[in-house]
């Protein structure tokens, strides 16, 4: 899968050939051959941020399932810690720096890396919105093809880019990349807002809070990752689901042939690359202006 420009590490993996997704043959060393061949593409969305870490020592089929936001024993020390500025009993949470980083959580067995919309650089000023579009087991996909859109067009309204991607999960995100400026509570205010005009405006299609009783038919608009210490599925990373799906970035003028939220996965993302070397997201950060 790896391009031969793709970054070499200097971490070892322990038996590489351990099954992470068993029904589709997806081992350890393939995980960490995606990643190489995605590198370039995913490393200013997952280095240097705060992270939370899903890991699964035995693959997904795995009883031990570790939402992990501080170190562990025997943890890699390409996997950084750092502190919390605002945290007063001094507790670290994690980060990468580089790729052996990446290759050192593929070695942990972390099957999706979820970080921070902000910086380490930068705690305080988020660098992103992401806008959660999360439909109700009965709804179409083409329903939520149609909130996407709904969301650019409010986001492209208040003078901010917006970006598409695959969650890999059962919906789509709406990223808008931010000029570092406004602090977390201004910009989870924001996307509150934005999400309860979409309720207000179509109360038979959305909603703006995670009622279950009212899902059905519906897509809730998760405007909660935008908290601090909220995350959201990193660009590019894996699921730990079945069919080994992976959260892709789009671009806009392809999301209609898209079939489904879970449609990219280990398997097909080689011919991807093949006949799309572009970065959909290639101009993310260049696009970002202040929140005002």
């Amino acid at each position: 899968m790896s391009p031969s420009n793709s970054p070499r590490s200097d971490v070892s993996l322990t038996h590489p050939d351990r099954l992470y997704w068993p029904d589709e043959g997806v081992t350890k060393q393939g995980l960490a051959d995606y990643y190489a061949a995605v590198w370039r593409f995913m490393a200013p969305h997952v280095v240097n941020r705060p992270l939370a870490l899903l890991r699964l020592p035995d693959g997904i089929k795995s009883h031990q399932r570790f939402f992990q936001k501080h170190a562990w024993k025997g943890m890699n020390p390409h996997i950084e810690e750092i502190a919390d500025p605002q945290d007063a009993d001094g507790e670290k949470l994690l980060r990468i720096g580089d790729f052996d980083g990446l290759v050192a959580l593929v070695q942990s067995a972390v099957l999706e890396i979820h970080p921070w919309g902000t910086t380490t650089g930068n705690w305080e000023q988020p660098d992103m919105i992401t806008m959660d579009l999360d439909p109700g087991e009965d709804v179409a996909w083409s329903a939520v093809i149609s909130a996407a859109l709904d969301v650019k067009a409010r986001l492209e309204t208040r003078g901010l880019a917006a970006f598409v991607k695959t969650s890999g999960g059962k919906g789509l995100h709406v990223v808008a990349p931010l000029a570092p400026k406004a602090g977390w509570s201004e910009v989870k205010d924001f996307a509150h807002s934005l999400a309860e005009s979409m309720s207000a405006d179509a109360p038979e299609k959305y909603l703006a809070t995670a009622t279950k009783a009212k899902r059905g038919g519906h897509i809730y608009i998760d405007y909660l990752r935008n908290g601090r210490g909220n995350t959201a599925a990193a660009a590019y990373s894996t699921r730990a689901r079945p069919g080994a799906p992976v959260s892709m970035p789009l671009d806009w003028e392809e999301l209609s042939g898209v079939s489904g939220p879970a449609a990219f996965t280990l398997a097909n993302v080689p011919q991807r690359l093949e006949t799309r070397p572009k970065d959909p997201w290639g101009d993310f950060f260049e696009a970002a202006v202040p929140l005002e």
